[in-house]
């Protein structure tokens, strides 16, 4: 399909290449995802809370924003933060404003999943939990959240997972993470098809690996399942 010449070159590109794109996946991909996550996972947990209490005005407010952020498209909301906001006065760097954006959408849509688990927990449970004494915040705490946990643990896994995809999105707002990076060698060496296919396989085995962590955490889980 390729001459030799062709084929060599193919092969020097994707050598020389495969250590930057490497390189920008392990400094700014992962930190990006990780730290996202993490800060998403507690806005979630936050919106979940709030969305179940008995305070009307803070149940319409978080019901608000998860409307907000799952009805318009991350890419947008992306282009808002970086692009729209310094034309009100307010200027935020490409990677602050990569994590915001993947902050509010990671904490509106993992806010269902944690509100999903709660809902989930009998009532039973929580009769009990009052029975012995406990307060709303003790029973949540050691009774609902670590069964809660345990329910949530395969969506919030695939939500993680989703989100290391995700993040190449912070390529179009100049973040030079690894699909920033597969663009920039793109434009010296005018092979996207190469450097694409690359970029994608570094992204196939870092999934396949988180994939693999989800299903020993699922069935490490299992085992406490009545």
């Amino acid at each position: 399909m390729f001459s030799d010449d062709r084929s060599q070159r193919i092969i020097e590109i994707l050598t020389q290449s495969f250590v930057p794109l490497l390189q920008a996946f392990v400094e700014v991909t992962v930190p990006l995802t990780i730290i996202s996550f993490a800060l998403g996972l507690l806005l979630a947990l936050f919106t979940a809370l709030a969305r179940l209490s008995n305070i009307k005005p803070l149940v319409g407010i978080m019901r608000f924003y998860v409307w907000i952020i799952r009805g318009t498209p991350l890419l947008v909301q992306l282009f808002i933060i970086f692009y729209g906001l310094p034309s009100v006065g307010i200027t935020i760097n490409a990677f602050p404003a990569a994590v915001i954006g993947f902050v509010l959408s990671v904490g509106a849509y993992n806010s269902e999943i944690i509100r999903a688990a709660i809902l989930s927990i009998p009532k039973g449970q929580w009769e009990a939990a009052y029975s012995m004494g406990m307060t709303y915040a003790q029973a949540l705490r050691r009774i609902i959240l670590p069964q809660a946990a345990r329910v949530s643990i395969p969506p919030l896994a695939n939500s993680f997972i989703s989100l290391v995809k995700d993040t190449s999105l912070a390529a179009t707002i100049t973040v030079t993470e690894m699909f920033r990076v597969a663009q920039q060698i793109t434009a010296v060496t005018y092979e996207p098809l190469v450097l694409y296919c690359e970029a994608a396989f570094v992204y196939l085995i870092f999934c396949t690996i988180l994939s693999s962590v989800q299903a020993r955490l699922e069935k490490r889980f299992d085992r406490y399942v009545a």
